[in-house]
C-alpha cells in the first residue's frame, strides 16, 4: 500500500521514526492500525475482509454452478440424481484444485448442502461428540474452568447466559477445526461482538462489568482453544518464526549507539530495567491467553519507559520508545515472536487492539518487528561495506578489522590474535595492580614509621616526671596545736513530756 510505502521512505529518510499517525488505522477511523490487518484496525479490517470473502464466495458459487452444469450434462444418461451429484462433486473438486491451486473449504461448504445425502451425514456428524472435547483437562485449564465459573455465579442470570453461549461456541470449535485459521478467528471475533452485545442490550450490563466479563470470557475460551489455534500447521506462522528468529541471530552485532537508543546499561538500575524488559517479552510465549501475552508486551514496555527516563532524567518520547524496543526485542529474541503476534491479532477480543495503552503497545512491537526484517545500513547510520561485514561476521563493531588481516585470513587466527591481544591488556592491568600494591604497602610502612618517630620527638622534648606518693594523714585534727581551744560536744537533752 502507498500508506505503507511512504511510511518506509520516511524511516530510510530518518533512520528509525514513526510518526503516532503511522500508528492508526489508514481508513481514519481513529483506531490503531496493525501490519497483519495492512495498515486497517480490527474493525475495518474485518470490513474489506468480508467484501472480499463475499466476491471470493460468489466467484465460486458461479464457477461451482458452471462445473455441476458439465458434469450432470455429462453424466445424467448413465447415472442416478445422487450418484451423479456425488460423482458431480468429486470431479468438481478435482477441476477447481487445478484451476486455481487452492482449498475449496468454502464452495464444499455451499455444495454439499445441495445434497441430500450429504447434509443429513454432515448433521449426524455433528451430532456425535468430538474426542477432543471429553480429553484429560490439563490442570491449568481445570483451574480456569473453576475460576469462570465462580466468576459468573456472581453475574447470576446474565452469568447463565454467558456460560451457555461459551459452551455452545466450545462445541461449534470442535466441529470447525478443518476450517482455515482465518474463518476460525472469525468465528471468535463474531463470538466476542455477539456477547458483548447480549450483555449490553439484553442484559442491560454497564459497560465496565461487559468489559470485564469479556476478559473472563476470553480467558476461559482461549486456554481450552489454545493448543488448537496458535500456531497451526496449516498456516506459515512456524516458517515465520524461524526467519525472524534467524533474522535477530544476524543481527546480533547491532549497538544501542547505532540505533539511537537513549539507554546507558552502566546505570546498575537501567541494567535491571533491561533485564526485566527482556524477561517480560520472552514470558509471553508462555501465556495462553491473547489478554496475557498482551500485558507482558506492556510491562515490557513500561520497563522501557523507566530504563530511558532515568537515563535522561525526564519522560521518555514516542521516537526514544520504538528503537529502544527495537533494542529489547534484538537483545532477546523471543521465541516464537511471530506465531504470537499472530495468535493475539486472530483471537484477541479485538477492542483490546483498537484501543487503550495494551493497543498502543502491541502496535509498536508489529512496528518494531516490521523495522528489524528491513533494517539496513541507512537505517543504522552505517556504510554499506561495513553492513554487508557485520552481516556476514567477517568483523563485529567492537574491533574493526584495523589490525592488518588480510581477508583471507582464517577466523580461528583472528580470534587467536583477539585472545593475545586480550591476555597482553590483563598482563598490563596485573602489573599495574601489584606496582600499586608494593606501593600502598611502602606507604603504610613509612606512616607507621613517622608516627613512632613524632611520638619519640615529643616523649623527649617534653619527659614525664612521676612525684613520690605523699603520706596518708593518721587523723583530721593531727596538726591542730590548739586542741584544748575547741568548745565542748554538745550534750543531747531528754525531755519528759
Amino acid at each position: 500500500s502507498s500508506g505503507r510505502r511512504k511510511m518506509n521512505l520516511k524511516s530510510e529518510r530518518r533512520g528509525i521514526h514513526v510518526d503516532q499517525s503511522e500508528l492508526l488505522c489508514k481508513k481514519g477511523c481513529g483506531y490503531y492500525g496493525n501490519p497483519a490487518w495492512q495498515g486497517f484496525c480490527s474493525k475495518c479490517w474485518r470490513e474489506e475482509y468480508h467484501k472480499a470473502r463475499q466476491k471470493q464466495i460468489q466467484e465460486d458459487w458461479e464457477l461451482a454452478e458452471r462445473l455441476q452444469r458439465e458434469e450432470e450434462e455429462a453424466y445424467a444418461s448413465s447415472q442416478s440424481t445422487q450418484g451423479a451429484q456425488s460423482l458431480t462433486f468429486s470431479k468438481f473438486e478435482e477441476k477447481k484444485t487445478n484451476e486455481k491451486t487452492r482449498k475449496v473449504t468454502t464452495v464444499k461448504k455451499f455444495f454439499t448442502a445441495s445434497s441430500r445425502a450429504g447434509a443429513k451425514k454432515e448433521i449426524q456428524e455433528a451430532k456425535a461428540p468430538s474426542p477432543s472435547i471429553h480429553r484429560q483437562a490439563s490442570i491449568e485449564t481445570d483451574r480456569v474452568s473453576k475460576e469462570f465459573i465462580e466468576f459468573i455465579r456472581t453475574y447470576q442470570k446474565p452469568g447463565q447466559d454467558i456460560y451457555k453461549q461459551c459452551k455452545l461456541f466450545l462445541d461449534t470449535m470442535s466441529h470447525k477445526r478443518d476450517l482455515s485459521i482465518e474463518e476460525q478467528s472469525e468465528c471468535a471475533q463474531d463470538f466476542y461482538q455477539n456477547v458483548a452485545d447480549r450483555l449490553q442490550t439484553r442484559w442491560k450490563v454497564p459497560p465496565e462489568k461487559v468489559e470485564k466479563a469479556m476478559d473472563e470470557v476470553e480467558k476461559y475460551i482461549m486456554t481450552r482453544q489454545y493448543k488448537y489455534v496458535f500456531c497451526p500447521e496449516t498456516t506459515d506462522d512456524e516458517k515465520k518464526d524461524l526467519a525472524v528468529q534467524k533474522r535477530i541471530r544476524a543481527l546480533h552485532w547491532v549497538t544501542p549507539q547505532m540505533l539511537c537508543v537513549p539507554v546507558s546499561e552502566e546505570i546498575p538500575e537501567v541494567s535491571d530495567m533491561v533485564v526485566k524488559a527482556i524477561t517480560d517479552i520472552i514470558e509471553m510465549d508462555s501465556k495462553r491467553v491473547p489478554r496475557e501475552k498482551l500485558a507482558c508486551i506492556t510491562k515490557c514496555s513500561k520497563h522501557i519507559f523507566n530504563a530511558i527516563k532515568i537515563t535522561k532524567n525526564e519522560p521518555a518520547s514516542a521516537d526514544d520508545f520504538l528503537p529502544t524496543l527495537i533494542y529489547i526485542v534484538l537483545k532477546g529474541n523471543p521465541p516464537r515472536l511471530q506465531s504470537n503476534i499472530q495468535y493475539i491479532t486472530r483471537f484477541c477480543n479485538p477492542s483490546r487492539l483498537m484501543t487503550g495503552e495494551d493497543g498502543y503497545y502491541f502496535t509498536n512491537l508489529c512496528c518494531a518487528v516490521a523495522f528489524i526484517e528491513k533494517l539496513d545500513a541507512q537505517s543504522l547510520n552505517l556504510s554499506q561495506e561495513d553492513f554487508d561485514r557485520f552481516m556476514t561476521g567477517q568483523t563485529s563493531p567492537k574491533k574493526q578489522e584495523s589490525d592488518s588481516f588480510s581477508p583471507d585470513v582464517c577466523l580461528g587466527v583472528k580470534q587467536m590474535c583477539k585472545s593475545l591481544d586480550l591476555l597482553s591488556q590483563l598482563n598490563e592491568r596485573q602489573e599495574r595492580i601489584v606496582s600499586e600494591a608494593k606501593k600502598l604497602e611502602k606507604d603504610l610502612i613509612d606512616w607507621t614509621e613517622g608516627i613512632t618517630k613524632e611520638v619519640e620527638d615529643i616523649v623527649e622534648k617534653y619527659p614525664l616526671e612521676i612525684k613520690p606518693k605523699s603520706q596518708a594523714l593518721a587523723a583530721i585534727d593531727s596538726e591542730n596545736v590548739e586542741n584544748d581551744k575547741l568548745p565542748p560536744p554538745l550534750q543531747p537533752q531528754v525531755y519528759a513530756g
